[in-house]
């Protein structure tokens, strides 16, 4: 994960512009995800922001809800510091520079959200990630993620593989990709089956879990948390 944190670090400044030279229909993902919230847009809902990143997702919850009070939580400073200048319009934001593995949050949150962040983690990691994520959420609440995906077998996960370097090739060289984008991915990811990651939050307890959005290998799924009768 240092390795992770320290390119984080490097890339926050201009994380913006490539994000969507990286991931395609970005913008998108990142609409399904916030439009997931199952929330009235008066609601005064409390939100964990997990890799937070610059503040995109953040940003977007408090546009659609702006009563709204956030943690964000990113492990790179740069990245929370572009954060705080993007959000600084924005009340009710707090942010944490922490690896959110470590995080023992003692309060619950209407909803918990994460973006690009996940996949990170090693699959064990992921899958007792959901156990863990479920104690921060009150009943009625939700956990909705977007992220990177693999497929269910080889075939389809070349698929979708080969459709992602077709989109970063649009504006960047193939040298940048055969020397970058691609040894940072083999070296920094662990993306595992959508299905898995399904299956991991149903046997955590959440219930209702559904995929919003998918295109090849990015995906936004989520479910939430029963109400006690």
């Amino acid at each position: 994960m240092k390795q992770v944190k320290d390119h984080f670090e490097k890339e926050a400044e201009v994380f913006d512009e490539l994000i969507k030279t990286l991931i395609p229909f970005y913008d998108d993902m990142v609409k399904s995800l916030i439009l997931s919230l199952p929330f009235n847009r008066e609601d005064e809902i409390k939100v964990l922001d997990l890799g937070c990143g610059t503040g995109n997702i953040s940003k977007g919850v408090k546009d659609r809800f702006p009563n709204a009070q956030i943690t964000s939580v990113d492990m790179a400073e740069n990245m929370i510091q572009i954060a705080k200048s993007k959000l600084s319009p924005y009340r009710d934001i707090e942010f944490k520079v922490a690896d959110f593995r470590d995080l023992n949050f003692q309060e619950e949150y209407d909803a918990v959200i994460s973006s690009l962040a996940l996949h990170h983690l090693r699959p064990e990691e992921q899958e007792s990630f959901y156990h863990r994520i479920k104690g921060f959420i009150k009943e009625g609440g939700v956990f909705y993620n977007a992220d990177n995906i693999t497929g269910t077998s080889p075939y389809l996960n070349q698929i979708y593989m080969d459709k992602w370097v077709e989109f970063i090739l649009e504006t960047h060289t193939l040298e940048e990709v055969e020397k970058i984008w691609l040894p940072k991915h083999r070296e920094e990811d662990s993306p595992s089956p959508l299905r898995s990651h399904i299956q991991w939050m149903e046997d955590a307890g959440f219930h209702d879990v559904d995929v919003v959005w998918k295109y090849y290998y990015f995906g936004v799924y989520g479910g939430g948390v029963s109400c006690q009768l």
